[in-house]
């Protein structure tokens, strides 16, 4: 039998002598090695994972950000790897957690997470001898390199720039920006691991190498995400959002451009599905707008009863500036669900625009109005761009993007190794 893997010490010195076996990704064999004799006791089937993220997915406010990482890391986990997420706490959550195969740790919260978790890392976690650090950069940087000597993998999946000081207070948005400015000089010597081709270019221009970056998109839960059983025509007229109730998302473009809409489909419905701080300023603005009875509040959706919602609606809204990629996109997509979404980064390339939705310029209500009543007033170019965004979907699924991680985890742990 030849085996491809390698073997490495893990804790030098007695009386901590023991044998890591690597693995590749899902090895038919792995079942039949020998094992026993090799691994000590509490030893794992490949590397040790620290993940820091703002959230995990029993978090309240949990998105596509957190989705992705479950979906990754928690495969990782299974396969044998050991992975230990260091995240946020929220309100009547467990400090100590599992979460299908991840060791969970919470501290801290949403305001001081990136403090608390570097000193939580350094007293609690780090003598555990971690191979490599992941860290998820999705609010701010919490600069994991100055505080650990194992290597860093930085997860993207978009930064604001300046789009920041239009979505939040003049001091949070200066103190977001100034973080993220620091970003080529402290992770100078990591890999980055992004999104979108949109987040790649972007981390170029602010001084990261090329070598240093890789593309990995987001995969798709094709068990759970299936084509829509029901003709366009025997949908009701809903437009649907899912996703955190959050100013910067623009989820309230759609509010705006609804009066006009209802004129000449007055059984029109916009769904926000989700939670968040910006729900009752949407609920004001419906109202201001005269559109109240139109726009439906229903909460956190998900799971079986988010595909069936998706599957029985027209088109899908995701009219944000800025997006890593576009989960949702993609997920209405595989339930035959056409989508209009802005045309900002990350969105215009989980869109492909005329094919499986439109792309309007962000921010044009007018434009807005007229694709959303072009898709809700024919059904037949509903049907195609639906059909269209079920082979979209298609070409995305978690193995692959599993796979693709694993191999720049090989790439950074054998290039520490060598040098």
């Amino acid at each position: 039998m030849l085996v491809t893997g390698f073997l490495t010490f893990s804790r030098p010195g007695p009386p901590w002598y023991s044998l890591r076996l690597r693995l590749p990704l899902n090895p038919k064999w792995e079942n039949d090695l020998p094992l026993s004799g090799i691994l000590q006791q509490g030893e794992s089937l490949g590397y040790k994972i620290c993940l820091v993220s703002y959230r995990d997915m029993k978090h309240p406010e949990a998105g596509g950000a957190e989705v992705i990482i479950e979906e990754v890391f928690g495969r990782l986990a299974e396969q044998g790897h050991e992975v230990t997420l260091l995240t946020g706490s929220f309100p009547g959550c467990k400090q100590r957690d599992r979460i299908g195969a991840m060791d969970i740790h919470r501290t801290g919260s949403t305001y001081t997470f990136n403090f608390d978790a570097p000193r939580y890392f350094k007293k609690h976690l780090e003598p555990q001898g971690f191979d490599l650090v992941a860290e998820d950069i999705n609010k701010i940087p919490f600069f994991m390199p100055k505080h650990t000597k194992v290597p860093v993998l930085a997860i993207v999946p978009h930064l604001f720039g300046t789009t920041v000081f239009q979505q939040a207070s003049f001091p949070i948005a200066a103190y977001v920006y100034l973080y993220e400015r620091f970003i080529p000089r402290v992770y100078k010597k990591s890999m980055f691991s992004v999104l979108s081709g949109t987040t790649h270019d972007d981390l170029l221009a602010r001084g990261i190498p090329k070598e240093h970056l890789r593309i990995i998109h987001s995969g798709m839960d094709h068990d759970l995400y299936k084509p829509s059983p029901i003709p366009m025509g025997d949908r009701p007229k809903r437009l649907v959002y899912l996703g955190r109730l959050k100013k910067y998302k623009g989820i309230e473009l759609p509010i705006l451009a609804l009066p006009e809409v209802v004129k000449k489909v007055p059984d029109v419905e916009y769904w926000i599905v989700g939670e968040g701080d910006y729900r009752d300023a949407l609920e004001r603005i419906a109202k201001d707008h005269g559109v109240a009875d139109h726009v439906k509040f229903p909460g956190f959706v998900g799971g079986q009863d988010k595909v069936e919602l998706l599957q029985n609606s027209r088109v899908l809204v995701y009219t944000s500036p800025k997006e890593g990629w576009g989960l949702s996109v993609i997920e209405a997509g595989a339930c035959e669900c056409a989508v209009i979404a802005s045309n900002s980064p990350g969105l215009k390339e989980s869109v492909v625009d005329g094919k499986n939705g439109f792309l309007v310029p962000h921010g044009d209500v007018p434009a807005l109005t007229e694709k959303m009543l072009k898709l809700l007033e024919t059904d037949e170019l509903a049907a195609t761009m639906a059909k269209a965004g079920v082979e979209w979907a298609a070409e995305f699924n978690w193995e692959n993007t599993t796979q693709k991680t694993l191999a720049l985890i090989e790439e950074i742990i054998s290039g520490e190794k060598r040098s």
